[in-house]
């Protein structure tokens, strides 16, 4: 009975990959090097240029070609950006940590770089997290922080450009990237502009009616 059970265990082992890992429900640090240090190869959202993967537990509010509002199953809101032109210019990290923030890290992986910063906004937390030319911003309350920065590590790892298209689409003048202002990598921006991106996004000629695009927590 012990070997039967023994060769049920390799053969689990060898199906997963070996690469079984738990996540803290306490440590955001120890989660953003397990989850950002992992590739991925899921893929369920596809635009020009570029695709990523939601996870499961998220849902999309509104979205269009480079902005999306995601909303999890706690009813947080997630704000994303997409530097396809940032990508197309290979913009530098130039974040510095912050040590008058909750948590302010500058991140590198898998030669993708970034940054995560946390401010305590009264009772909730501002999280700013910029990785692989992309940007997620959203205000949270604490008992929701290291959830939310998991969904955030999930998305911002898998977005994956494609660059022959990126090219052609800044050739035909789709994308016009000299008007452009890179401020992926400022040091943290403040809750009034924060502010201002939920204000932007969350106007009626902006949001898409949810009888269209449903949320769907469980994709």
């Amino acid at each position: 009975m012990k070997k039967i059970i023994v060769l049920l265990s390799i053969v689990v082992l060898f199906m997963t990959g070996c690469s079984v890992s738990r996540l803290d429900n306490e440590n955001i640090g120890k989660n953003i090097k397990t989850l950002l240090s992992k590739d991925n190869s899921l893929y369920n959202v596809f635009y020009d240029g570029y695709k990523y993967y939601l996870p499961k537990g998220t849902g999309f509010v509104s979205r269009d070609d480079y902005n999306a509002v995601i909303k999890d199953s706690n009813g947080n809101r997630y704000y994303l950006y997409v530097d396809a032109i940032g990508y197309y210019k290979k913009v530098k990290n130039t974040y510095h940590e912050n040590t008058k923030s909750h948590y302010s890290r500058k991140l590198n992986y898998n030669n993708k770089n970034g940054y995560i910063q946390i401010d305590e906004n009264g009772s909730n937390f501002l999280i700013q997290f910029v990785y692989n030319y992309a940007k997620i911003e959203a205000l949270v309350p604490k008992d929701d922080l290291t959830e939310t920065v998991n969904y955030m590590c999930y998305i911002l790892r898998s977005i994956k450009f494609n660059r022959k298209v990126i090219e052609s689409m800044i050739g035909e003048n789709t994308l016009d990237y000299k008007e452009q202002n890179y401020s992926l990598f400022n040091n943290g921006s403040s809750n009034e502009n924060f502010l201002g991106v939920v204000e932007k996004y969350e106007t009626d000629d902006y949001k898409k009616d949810l009888e269209d695009e449903k949320i769907d927590l469980n994709n």
